[in-house]
């Protein structure tokens, strides 16, 4: 009797035991696309034949050149939540096995609402915000450790900072977050950016867990708040555990192994371009330690396809920003989009697509007209308005207006915005972090920031605000990365200077917070500025006017540019005044007269609702 207990308890320890890899590691009963393909990565695991318990149909099989990988697709149509039993025979005696659970979903997941022009978007990056929990500054699953003497080096932001000032957020009128990438990054050096992801299954453990993560999300939605994933579709980090064991030698674009992009996202329209150039774009890794990923690959799109769906399921997550969208293999990356948007058809993902035409952007949202000609559609809602953060980067030290220079330059990019199937859903900016901030390029100068935050609170569009500008931070991109990309004070137990709270904010960042602040807390309740249509009129002595309005609501904008005050005729604007008289300024409560002149302070924004 001991002997067969003995034998059972070696074939209990051998259950499971030639399995290191299940991804997705569980799924959800009930999905639009029933379908799922499990990845199963172990030794020689291609050697055995596959079963499932319950009766469960098993599509396919597929087999590639590395025997250590199988990829089991089951259908789940009219399969409640449960856990599965998969056995692995060979040579029909089961050789071990491997438990995979479907889950339950969450009521109405299909029918989650995205963010939209509604929203102010708070991008933080994640590494520089806030240190909540000083025991996971450093892990050993991970290499680089905690160094915040380092300016590259990992600081200690995490997920429990971000927790520990959601309020913070709500009080400044953030109603969307977006953490840069939270998944983790296994780079020996710089790997605080995690843009080159080791494990995209597994919350980094230098920013907590993935429990930790969708304590997050369930956090900010206690406070009408959404959550934004930072997705990267284009790659992976060189570090990542399929790079030491490829499914397949076409999961990455290889020449052999590394060659780099050439950066010109202009071969994937330009009709004149040669296959070379745009395989060099498209192809090319973004950098050496960033491989870059195959779209064009079934197995490599599905199993991208299947992480972000696994994500907004497991989360409750509410949009995605979608890093380097047009290095993508687009077809391929069309797809994804695609198969997202069928999948939670009110589910808004924004595009990085970084170039400086607004014809080359709106190319690349969904229902071009431009993509159309040559029958291409990116499926993707929402792209990121470059040319205005452009504009914006230079326009507010332009004093003397010109043919091209000062608010004209604004005023040209709205002219533009035909070409965009849906200009309200474009992302607006004026910084990021991947740019030089704001406040460095205009010294701290606090009626420039009013002006150009004015301009992204009130024109069409769903504003983002990058974590610090709010208390007037600095960062000079020709300083490194790093610059851009300072700690927040008070984020750390010891600093000294603790912008986090009221009293311990200096006069300076007390002014820039309460603008933005009152600014936005504002801008939540006029559906003028979120949905309502825009009328602009053509600059005049560097002054821009504008409005936002419905049927029933208007918002008149008023950005003086000039280096001196400037009255002007408001019968000019008699058909977007109509029949309103009074003008409230939004932040000082002043009123003013629309049927007299009007006087402007120099280097000044007013934003007047109309009674």
């Amino acid at each position: 009797m001991k002997k067969i207990a003995f034998v059972l308890l070696l074939v209990s320890i051998s259950v499971g035991a030639q399995i290191d890899k299940v991804e997705p590691p569980f799924w959800y009963a009930g999905m639009h696309n029933t379908e799922v393909q499990i990845l199963f990565h172990g030794k020689n695991i291609a050697q055995n034949e596959v079963e499932v318990s319950n009766s469960l149909v098993i599509k396919n099989v597929q087999k590639t050149e590395n025997p250590n990988y199988l990829f089991v697709t089951i259908d789940t149509k009219n399969v409640a939540a449960q856990d599965l039993l998969f056995s692995f025979k060979n040579n029909g005696t089961v050789a071990f096995t491997q438990k995979y659970s479907l889950k339950q979903r969450r009521e109405n997941s299909a029918l989650r609402k995205g963010y939209d022009a509604s929203d102010m978007i708070y991008l933080i990056m994640s590494d520089r915000f806030a240190n909540g929990n000083t025991t996971n500054d450093s892990d050993p699953s991970v290499t680089e450790k905690g160094d915040r003497n380092n300016p590259g080096g990992r600081h200690g932001g995490d997920i429990q900072g971000m927790m520990d000032h959601l309020d913070y957020l709500k009080e400044l009128g953030v109603t969307a977050l977006w953490p840069t990438p939270l998944c983790e990054d296994n780079d020996a050096r710089y790997s605080y950016h995690t843009y080159g992801q080791s494990d995209v299954y597994r919350t980094d453990p230098r920013f907590g867990t993935n429990e930790e993560y969708v304590k997050l999300s369930s956090e900010l939605h206690k406070r009408d708040m959404k959550l934004i994933m930072d997705y990267v579709t284009n790659h992976w980090g060189i570090e990542h555990w399929m790079m030491k064991d490829l499914p397949t030698y076409d999961w990455l674009h290889q020449f052999p192994g590394y060659a780099q992009t050439n950066y010109r996202m202009t071969t994937q329209f330009d009709t004149n371009a040669s296959e070379i150039d745009a395989k060099m774009c498209m192809d090319g890794w973004f950098v050496r330690s960033m491989p870059d990923l195959n779209q064009s690959n079934p197995l490599v799109l599905n199993y991208l396809k299947q992480n972000a769906i696994w994500w907004i399921e497991y989360a409750d997550l509410d949009g995605f920003r979608v890093d380097t969208f047009s290095y993508n293999d687009k077809e391929g990356i069309s797809k994804w989009a695609k198969a997202i948007t069928e999948e939670y058809p009110y589910f808004n993902i924004v595009g990085e697509v970084w170039m400086h035409s607004q014809a080359q952007m709106a190319y690349w949202q969904k229902d071009s007209k431009i993509g159309a000609i040559e029958s291409f559609n990116s499926q993707l809602p929402s792209v990121m308005d470059f040319t205005l953060h452009d504009a914006c980067s230079s326009v507010f030290n332009e004093d003397n207006a010109s043919w091209d220079k000062g608010m004209i330059k604004v005023y040209d990019n709205f002219t533009n915005d035909f070409l965009y199937p849906n200009p309200n859903n474009i992302m607006t900016f004026l910084e990021n972090h991947d740019t030089d901030r704001f406040n460095e390029i205009y010294k701290k100068d606090f009626k420039k920031y009013q002006m150009g935050l004015a301009l992204i609170a009130t024109a069409r569009g769903i504003p983002q605000l990058y974590y610090g500008s709010e208390i007037g931070m600095d960062g000079n991109k020709a300083k490194g990365d790093a610059d851009i990309r300072k700690d927040f004070p008070g984020g750390w137990k010891d600093d000294k200077n603790n912008a986090f709270q009221k009293s311990g904010r200096t006069e300076e960042q007390q002014k820039f917070f309460d603008y933005t602040s009152k600014l936005f807390t504002w801008r939540k309740t006029n559906d003028a500025v979120h949905f309502g249509k825009m009328k602009h009129y053509i600059p005049e002595d560097n002054v821009y006017v504008y409005f936002r309005y419905t049927d029933s609501k208007s918002v008149m904008v008023i950005l003086n540019n000039s280096a001196k005050s400037q009255t002007f005729k408001t019968n000019r604007f008699q058909e977007s005044i109509k029949n309103y008289s009074i003008g409230k300024d939004i932040i000082t409560g002043k009123s003013f007269d629309l049927k007299n002149d009007m006087t402007v302070e120099s280097k000044s924004v007013l934003i007047l609702e109309l009674n």
